[in-house]
């Protein structure tokens, strides 16, 4: 015959979860208006600068973002269809102050478009040009 030999376990007790820190929302979430003149415009500034651009001048009305340089003989424009930064967009060029030719689909195939590649589309694409970095 075996004996039971009685044991003393104490319930165990978990510590109170910390509350979780709430996190700011990803500047992609913020309002549309916002995070353009906050954050997009400054960051093609910056990558313009990268490349040796010192005279880029941005502008965002009515849903397009606008930029020129080189004394206004260079521009390219982003247009949103939407307040939406993930809504569709396209994108024109045009050199020595004409008008753009030719206006394409920008960044079509990403579901989500994150500040950073929304910057380097249109670097590439510039650069695509030789108007920023020769081949």
């Amino acid at each position: 015959m075996s004996e039971t030999v009685p044991t003393s376990e104490e319930p165990k007790v978990k510590p109170a979860a910390k509350p979780k820190a709430e996190k700011p929302p990803a500047i992609e979430e913020l309002p549309f208006e916002e995070f353009i003149n906050i954050h997009y415009l400054p960051a093609l500034t910056k990558a313009f600068g990268k490349n040796g651009v010192t005279d880029l001048q941005l502008e965002f009305a009515n849903f397009q973002v606008r930029g020129t340089w080189a004394q206004g003989l260079r521009q390219f424009t982003v247009y949103f269809s939407k307040a939406d930064l993930n809504a569709q967009k396209a994108f024109s060029c045009a050199d020595a102050g004409r008008s753009p030719s030719t206006i394409e689909p920008f960044l079509i195939d990403e579901r989500k478009a994150p500040l950073d590649l929304l910057v380097f589309g249109v670097i590439q694409r510039l650069t695509a040009q030789k108007w920023l970095q020769p081949n």
